[in-house]
């Protein structure tokens, strides 16, 4: 383990580690008044583990977690191991879960106040140079008691903290980064979510923002799916026209023409990853070409 006896700014961060066993992914998110925090905090291996490391970093705590969880070693141990040979662990602060839900939390004693963590089965929770201790504490009450995804839990935690009293220096950017089991683009990676809001006045809603376009783009949910038929195939022949991917005048028609529309659309906007087939189109991408064509209509 290296340690750098340059002293480099104190990162005030408040920052989640989670796993949701029942669909195996690993997440983390945080939000500091610091440029780019998603690029130096979080470091994920699916069906490994998961680690936030902060406050005064030390970049080398994550892959040395990763490596360490994969040669078999519970978090507990594994603080205990990085703390040991790191002459500057007073300084550092990490949170660690594992791909059982085993958890750690670390704040070195030098960690400027208020700096502390929480952790329990699934989840490890902290946070340094924070208005109070609630930030954590509300932190952990809402992953563990929110309803929804990995993700929504993620982020509705830093909200959460943010709203308990967050980041003493006040706010700048905010990460969320979640592995699942060939979650990547078109199934060959694990990293399913990496949204970052690097520079911002309200991150954390930025964040959310950027969530919900992931999930437009890229999930499928359980929203509702309409059948391509009658008025509705008319209105999206219509509307699919308006945006030049239909050609020609509409007929209301399912025919070559319009499946051959309906593919450009989906390829051309990016939903190839929502492309339900032929015969139904969701609701939210409905909406979407609603809104394209409105949008075309008034430029």
């Amino acid at each position: 383990m290296q340690s750098n006896d340059q002293k480099p700014p104190m990162t005030s961060t408040y920052s989640i580690v989670g796993y949701e066993p029942e669909t195996e992914k690993l997440g983390v998110a945080a939000q500091s008044k610091f440029l780019a925090i998603g690029s130096i905090v979080p470091y994920i291996k699916w069906n490994v583990g998961a680690v936030a490391t902060q406050a005064q970093i030390n970049p080398t705590y994550g892959p040395s977690t990763l490596q360490l969880l994969e040669r078999g070693n519970d978090p507990e141990e594994i603080v205990e191991t990085l703390t040991a040979l790191d002459s500057g662990s007073v300084l550092r602060q990490v949170g660690i879960v594992d791909a059982e839900g085993r958890s750690a939390t670390y704040t070195g004693e030098q960690c400027i106040e208020w700096a502390g963590g929480i952790c329990g089965e699934n989840y490890a929770a902290q946070g340094n140079l924070l208005v109070n201790g609630r930030t954590i504490e509300e932190m952990v009450k809402t992953f563990k008691t929110e309803e929804g995804s990995l993700a929504d839990r993620l982020l509705s935690s830093l909200f959460a903290a943010e709203e308990a009293g967050g980041d003493r220096r006040g706010k700048q950017s905010a990460s969320l980064l979640v592995y699942k089991e060939g979650g990547g683009y078109g199934g060959f990676t694990n990293k399913y979510i990496d949204l970052r809001v690097d520079d911002s006045e309200k991150p954390i809603e930025d964040l959310a923002d950027l969530l919900e376009l992931f999930k437009l783009y890229y999930v499928e949910s359980d929203v509702e799916h309409t059948p391509l038929e009658g008025d509705t195939l008319c209105e999206v022949q219509m509307l699919l026209s308006d945006l030049g991917y239909y050609k020609g005048e509409p007929s209301c028609v399912f025919d070559e023409k319009f499946r051959q529309a309906l593919i450009d659309f989906y390829h051309q906007e990016d939903f190839e990853q929502r492309y339900p087939g032929e015969n139904t189109i969701p609701q939210d991408i409905l909406q979407y070409l609603r809104e394209r064509a409105h949008i075309m209509e008034g430029s």
